[in-house]
């Protein structure tokens, strides 16, 4: 058995009608862009979800080091790899206990059930709790894990075994995910015997340095800090409260009046006056993230590989680039980051082309004035600092060839769960790495696994996936990246997307936070961070 303690994984180079808190050294107040769908990381995608639980109320057996991509001990502190790279053995802390509530109060440990209870909830649907509040888990069938992970046993209290059907060279960084949070065994079977399983969902119980406080949908998150978190060094806040803030604008102000100490997403025009302020701090760096536009390749007109081809090449990519990122973003060719190992370099964009899109149109039998509903995303991200002025642009070339897009969205989570059902024809969209391995990127977005997850463009193809499945299933780095680099060349073929940009990611602050680490994945972790007097 091979020894791991640490694995390094290196990605290459409103408060209501707010009044002002008084911001005593034990509250922080982040500005978040937008409500979660709910509090539990498994059944979620996006960062809005992930901040406001995984990252705040819930550890995973092994964790990514905060502002990087290298996997460390978290629940488990150490765990066997064995020769064949088939089985994990994790062997889990002691004394970690998971929160105390007004709903929950735990009569032991965290241990090996707790982990059982976590993945067998994932893996088996006929599951007692499962069946009680029947729910997917989108992160864990995209990356096939449910297929991949034969069974689950625990060894011993402190002591528990995953064994795998094949390789999967991403499966250490795959468990540091945010889906991967673990979850009480015991709460599960309270909330069993009460009939009310879906709790689980709103009324959340974890081992993280924050527990849930309250929660007021468009309004607030409030979460005090663990007294008895395993790693007191990461709790130095007492209240660490979400001002929801879907306003970007509104959440400068907020930010400028003390009434956020940290706030999400900045608009590119406000970069230059918020780093003129001496009392705020403005760390910066090369978002590991995509921006994109998704074709539903099973809808009419956008199953025909020319009229994708046509829709890629109408769209000015530079002048959104300069128009919405303002300096800030870097024109996108693949599906995924330059910095990601395994980036094709010899792939070329297209390029504006809006005659030859025409023509091709013509060719496919698609008559001017030809409809097509374009979604574009209510709230900010890191990869899309304004995908309503993103939509109107791209609205505004393809008039240009003869092609009427209306442009609609909806709030948040419905926009997220109605893609996710292919409702959609082309939308606005967009990904930040989770792990730093290639698979998350050409995997979760784009394989036959992930048709009812993220892969909103519904593309699947044997061959691709063939590819994927290969590159997973090897060790071997370098056969990998060969592998990837196949990938990489069919989508760019089959044109199931537009890479539009990859957006630099700033995160504006009070001078007062101390230890806020930028994450390469998009999220905002409040664990280790504190605030001055």
């Amino acid at each position: 058995m091979l020894k791991h303690a640490v694995i390094p994984f290196l990605v290459g180079a409103g408060l209501l009608a707010v009044t002002p808190l008084s911001q005593a050294a034990s509250n922080l107040v982040f500005c978040s862009e937008g409500s979660p769908a709910g509090f539990d990381p498994g059944q979620y995608t996006t960062g809005t979800d992930f901040d406001a639980s995984a990252e705040t109320m819930f550890n995973r057996l092994v964790q990514f080091q905060r502002g990087g991509t290298q996997v460390e001990p978290a629940l488990a502190k150490s765990w066997d790899i064995s020769p064949d790279n088939l089985i994990y053995t994790f062997h889990l802390r002691d004394g970690v206990k998971f929160h105390t509530t007004e709903y929950f109060k735990p009569t032991r440990e965290f241990n090996a059930d707790d982990v059982l209870f976590t993945f067998n909830r994932m893996l088996d649907k006929d599951m007692p709790f499962r069946k009680a509040y029947p729910t997917e888990f989108p992160y864990f069938t995209d990356m096939e894990m449910d297929k991949n992970i034969t069974k689950v046993e625990k060894l011993d209290d402190k002591t528990v075994k995953f064994t795998l059907k094949e390789v999967d060279a991403a499966f250490i960084q795959n468990m540091a995910m945010s889906f991967a949070s673990i979850q009480s065994a015991e709460y599960a079977d309270q909330l069993l015997k009460e009939g009310k399983p879906e709790d689980i969902n709103q009324k959340p119980i974890g081992t993280g340095p924050f527990v849930f406080s309250r929660y007021q949908k468009d309004a607030q998150i409030r979460f005090k800090g663990n007294k008895d978190y395993w790693k007191p060094e990461d709790v130095k806040v007492d209240n660490l409260i979400f001002a929801i803030t879907t306003d970007a604008s509104v959440r400068i102000q907020k930010l400028k009046k003390n009434e956020c100490q940290i706030t999400a997403y900045p608009r590119p025009a406000d970069l230059k006056p918020l780093g003129e302020d001496k009392n705020l701090h403005m760390p910066s760096q090369a978002g590991f993230n995509l921006g994109y536009l998704s074709y539903n390749v099973t809808k009419p007109y956008l199953k025909d590989l020319k009229v994708r081809q046509a829709l890629d090449m109408a769209i000015n990519k530079q002048q959104i680039i300069d128009a919405v990122y303002q300096g800030a973003g870097q024109l996108a060719v693949n599906a995924m980051p330059p910095t990601q190992w395994s980036y094709d370099t010899t792939i070329k964009d297209a390029g504006y082309n809006p005659e030859k899109a025409k023509e091709l149109l013509k060719q496919a039998g698609v008559k001017e004035g030809t409809e097509i509903k374009l979604w574009a995303m209510p709230v900010q991200r890191p990869y899309n600092p304004n995908a309503k002025q993103m939509a109107e642009m791209i609205q505004g070339d393809w008039a240009k060839v003869g092609i009427k897009a209306t442009i609609v969205t909806y709030e948040w989570g419905e926009y997220i769960k109605r893609s996710k059902a292919g409702e959609t024809e082309a939308m606005l969209i967009g990904w930040s790495g989770d792990n730093g391995d290639p698979d998350n990127w050409l995997g979760t977005l784009f394989s036959c696994a992930a048709l009812q997850g993220n892969n909103f463009g519904k593309f699947c193809n044997a061959d691709y996936d063939n590819l994927i499945k290969a590159a997973k299933s090897t060790p071997d780095q370098a056969k990998r990246t060969e592998l990837y680099k196949q990938a990489q060349h069919m989508l760019k073929e089959q044109v199931p997307f537009t890479p539009i940009a990859h957006s630099t990611v700033y995160q504006p602050m009070s001078a007062k936070v101390t230890d806020f680490k930028i994450s390469p994945f998009g999220l905002n972790s409040f664990y280790g961070v504190g605030i001055k007097d």
